[in-house]
């Protein structure tokens, strides 16, 4: 494998503005009522998505510091064909999938439908920012190799 450089530690100034924005998302989720819990949810699932084992590990051990269940844990890839998550969090998790994935635009039009059934406004750009912010994380440690120790 070619060695890949840490563009994190390349670029701090540009990583310390993504922290930043992590930040203030977390605190938008927050003040919309979105629980810890439920973020860290949609952080997972993007993460499984994308297929980066670094923030799979840690946001695996932030939703269980955040007293998410392993079981629900263990069934995320597959929580359309479980009935353990909430309407509020199916919705959360397939806004989160489509703001990963834009391309599906049919996909993208019925999640936002089925949030608005359960969501509020604030909740919906919320969730938006957290899957648009895990992303952005995904694709430095991707790009980046970040081991899991």
């Amino acid at each position: 494998m070619t060695p890949r450089i840490f563009i994190d530690k390349q670029s701090p100034k540009a990583y310390h503005a993504l922290v930043q924005t992590s930040e203030a998302v977390r605190a938008t989720a927050a003040d919309a009522g979105l629980e810890r819990a439920l973020v860290e949810l949609v952080n997972l699932r993007v993460s499984q998505l994308n297929g980066c084992a670094f923030c799979l590990d840690v946001h695996t051990k932030a939703a269980l510091r955040a007293g998410e269940d392993t079981r629900r844990l263990g069934v995320l890839a597959a929580w359309r064909d479980t009935d353990l998550f909430t309407p509020p969090e199916r919705a959360a998790l397939a806004l989160a999938e489509a703001t990963t994935v834009p391309s599906d635009a049919a996909a993208q039009e019925a999640a936002y439908a089925d949030a608005r059934q359960v969501l509020t406004d604030d909740q919906i750009s919320a969730v938006i920012w957290v899957a648009v912010t895990i992303n952005a994380f995904n694709r430095v440690s991707i790009l980046s190799r970040h081991p899991v120790h």
